[in-house]
């Protein structure tokens, strides 16, 4: 890992900015410029790890002030006080009762403000800080840490209530999910560090969550207990996890130094701005964005992201082209309501990372079949999984409506530098791709063979042009076994990056 200082000064000297971009956060909106001179972002760092803003140092008027010397106080004038009560918490460091399920059960409109030094910890006993079901909750200016929630579970908003404000906030060294998420919630300017699993969880059980918005925080050091280690393959770990999110706004958001992926987006999100965000030095990918719809991911600075997965993989002798951005059964469709209708990516510094961007699509993976990792959701297109079976799967729609595809997918003025010499990689580095497996399973899948892997390819209509390449760069095409170089990859049959520059000396 590089050190944090050295890292922003460096980030700061390459952008020319000093502070947190300036964008108001508020309910997702806006359409995309049509296009960005290649590789144009200019965002800064938000460095609110090392300068929290500062809480209230008098209890504001009308405020209920809590007493960290008793143990209890915050829950039992929580309990006592009508909805929509403001609490300020007098600096020191605040305690819920001796007992794994105590927590803060707020009431509708409640806000939890913090002066400055006000801390409330868990001491590793209970579970959770603030549950419930109360909607529209604000929480600020406050450290809350020590919790051990459970697996796949969190810290703040345990429950997913809508309409919550967590801002200003440092949320720290908490087992499970630092904090989860539901539909309006708004998470702004805050410092996710060091939890366990996730620095945010956002799920909501039986419930898309809509207009979600991320902005302005630092996201580091999650998945301190290294869950993919602990359960291979199991999908749970990262900076921030994004289930069934429907319209959110991921931005300005310094996202480093994660063990895992930096951001993910798994299973039936849709409608998701990624843009402005400086993602770096993670483990893992910097962003996967999986069985999901409709994106635009722009004008975000990715430097040095998967060098310890893909490294491990090389090690370990897999072909398979592990990207800084992967889309996985992910793409544009038109029947789902968003502000695209597409995946476009474009106005992104990717930057001495393992590799570039792959756009995947597994020919096993569909509703109902038992190769799905996905829970067995179905996807947006299909309500009833068990639609999708022989002999109606065979046929249209459902041949095409019970797979997620990469599709619609444009990745353009983009900006890709590899220096070998820093990557300090020689091997299945530096690769873009777009591919599929060879189907085989289960044996009444209509998709064996070679068909989705020459629809992701030449069909599906995904795009590269008018990107800019420096370095070793090679191409993946059909499946891992194709490997091209920029010529063949801009010639037939692929015809990818027309207007697209490559000078194959390493960075620049």
């Amino acid at each position: 890992m590089w050190p944090a200082a050295l890292l922003l000064s460096a980030l700061l000297a390459a952008s020319g900015c000093t502070s947190t971009p300036g964008d108001e956060p508020g309910k997702p909106g806006g359409e995309p410029p049509a296009s960005k001179a290649p590789g144009s972002a200019q965002q800064a760092v938000a460095r609110v790890c090392a300068e929290p803003k500062a809480g209230p140092e008098k209890a504001p008027k009308g405020a209920v002030t809590v007493d960290p010397g008793k143990t209890g106080d915050l829950t039992a004038k929580t309990e006592s006080s009508p909805p929509g009560t403001t609490f300020w918490l007098r600096p020191g460091k605040h305690r819920l009762t001796p007992d794994r399920y105590a927590q803060v059960i707020p009431k509708k409109g409640n806000r939890y403000l913090g002066a400055p030094g006000a801390v409330l910890d868990g001491a590793k006993t209970n579970q959770y800080a603030f549950g419930g079901d109360a909607a529209d909750v604000t929480l600020a200016h406050l450290t809350v840490q020590g919790f051990a929630a459970p697996h796949n579970e969190g810290v703040v908003n345990h429950d997913s209530a809508d309409g919550w404000v967590i801002e200003h906030s440092v949320i720290q060294r908490n087992s499970g999910a630092g904090l989860m998420a539901g539909a309006r919630q708004q998470v702004r300017s805050n410092c996710l560090r060091d939890n366990g699993q996730y620095g945010l969880n956002a799920y909501k059980s039986g419930d898309a969550i809509k207009d979600l918005v991320v902005t302005g925080n630092e996201i580091t050091g999650n998945n301190t207990g290294d869950w993919e280690r602990k359960q291979p393959g199991c999908g749970c770990t990262g900076g921030v996890k994004f289930w069934a999110v429907d319209g959110a706004d991921v931005r300005g958001n310094w996202v480093h130094d994660n063990r895992g992926t930096g951001l993910w987006a798994d299973t039936n999100n849709n409608d998701f701005r990624i843009e402005k965000n400086v993602i770096e030095n993670n483990d893992g990918a910097a962003l996967i964005y999986e069985t999901s719809y409709n994106a635009v991911i722009r004008d975000n600075t990715i430097r040095r992201n998967n060098w310890v997965d893909g490294r491990r993989s090389a090690k370990d002798g897999d072909n398979f082209p592990f990207a800084t951005l992967y889309l996985s059964e992910s793409g544009g469709e038109p029947r789902v309501e968003a502000r695209t209708d597409k995946i476009e990516v474009y106005g992104n510094l990717l930057e001495n990372n393992w590799s570039g961007i792959t756009l995947w699509e597994n020919a096993d993976r569909f509703c109902n079949s038992p190769a799905n990792t996905s829970s067995g959701d179905c996807t947006l297109l299909v309500k009833d999984t068990e639609r999708c079976a022989q002999p109606a799967i065979s046929k249209k729609p459902l041949y095409a409506d019970c797979r997620w595809k990469t599709q619609r997918v444009d990745v353009h003025s983009n900006r890709f530098v590899l220096d070998t010499s820093v990557v300090k990689c020689k091997d299945k580095c530096g690769r873009m791709a777009v591919l599929a497996n060879y189907g085989t399973f289960p044996d009444w899948s209509p998709y064996k063979g070679e068909r989705v892997a020459e629809a992701v390819t030449r069909k599906q209509q995904n795009r590269w042009y008018d990107n800019i390449y420096r370095g070793p760069w090679s191409f993946i095409a059909n499946d891992p076994s194709t490997v091209l170089d920029f010529k063949e990859w801009q010639s037939k049959p692929y015809g990818q990056d027309e207007g697209s520059s490559f000078r194959a000396r390493d960075g620049g």
